[in-house]
């Protein structure tokens, strides 16, 4: 199944005493890209985040945000951070002395500073703390690649109307073809006749011009190309999987030979076939940049 890169999840789980919360969203990318948002005291985690992530996920920008809730009776040990406290103490004398101010650091203003004193919560090991935080996260993952299916399917019919409407201009490209080299020789014909007046005109100068000039406004060698691709990538299209760097492949071929159909033309309705070409091949280009 196709699986867009756009998406968001959330998920909750509790445990006896303590409640995850993860968010996350995601948007298009070359590759796998997590940006972790996780309180400090479970930072430690973060590579397991991004272990699990990469279970669930090929590609794209990733923001995870996770958050916590302590429930229940736990246990808790108050710790107090010294060297921090003592660089406080250090820092309070220094700011006396240079501006003459009277240093009244109390314990109590002291213990006030960010980081002094940390509650840490003792009934839960890592171990638990993670198999609680992998219940959230992993219901998120879940959440976030439903939404990228769906608009993975999306998607697909999107792209697979944008495949019909191009073997429509290829056909039309085609057809155009013989109409050209027919209006060529008549107006080759017709200069010849004016410039040659009575004398009889060489009708094998004439085919070898036309030879000539045909080959030169040949696109069949592009427009065969064209049609394969748009058949692999329909192909593709069905089969799904982690196929957008493929697809973006695909359609820049596409694009290449749509440029040259354009460098070729040599009517005013083939340009505009290979402009309209152009053009939809730059929207299938945007579309499968959003493709996993």
């Amino acid at each position: 199944m196709i699986k867009s890169m756009t998406g968001f999840g959330r998920g909750e789980y509790s445990g006896e005493t303590l409640k995850f919360t993860v968010e996350m969203k995601s948007v298009n990318h070359r590759y796998l890209d997590a940006n972790v948002r996780i309180p400090k005291e479970y930072a430690y985690l973060d590579t397991s985040i991004r272990s699990e992530l990469k279970q669930f996920l090929g590609r794209g920008k990733v923001d995870v945000f996770v958050t916590y809730e302590i429930i229940g009776e736990a246990e808790y040990d108050l710790q107090f951070n010294e060297h921090l406290a003592q660089e406080y103490v250090e820092a309070y004398a220094r700011m006396a002395e240079r501006f003459h101010l009277v240093n009244d650091l109390t314990a109590a203003r002291l213990g006030a500073q960010p980081e002094i004193f940390r509650l840490k919560e003792d009934s839960m090991d890592e171990e638990e703390v993670w198999s609680v935080l992998k219940q959230a996260l992993d219901r998120a993952l879940e959440m976030l690649v439903e939404a990228r299916k769906r608009e993975g399917e999306n998607l697909k019919a999107d792209l697979a109307g944008k495949l019909q409407h191009m073997e429509t201009l290829v056909e039309a490209v085609e057809a155009r073809y013989p109409g050209i080299i027919q209006a060529y020789e008549q107006r080759l014909k017709e200069k010849m006749s004016v410039l040659l007046e009575d004398t009889q005109i060489d009708e094998s100068r004439l085919a070898a011009e036309v030879v000539l000039f045909a080959d030169k406004l040949a696109t069949d060698e592009e427009t065969v190309r064209l049609k394969s691709h748009i058949d692999t990538m329909q192909k593709e299209l069905e089969k799904g999987d982690d196929i957008g760097r493929k697809l973006d492949f695909i359609a820049q071929e596409m694009n290449r030979e749509a440029n040259t159909i354009l460098s070729k033309a040599n009517d005013l309705e083939t340009s505009n076939l290979a402009i309209d070409l152009k053009t939809v091949i730059e929207k299938i280009r945007e579309q499968v940049q959003n493709i996993e």
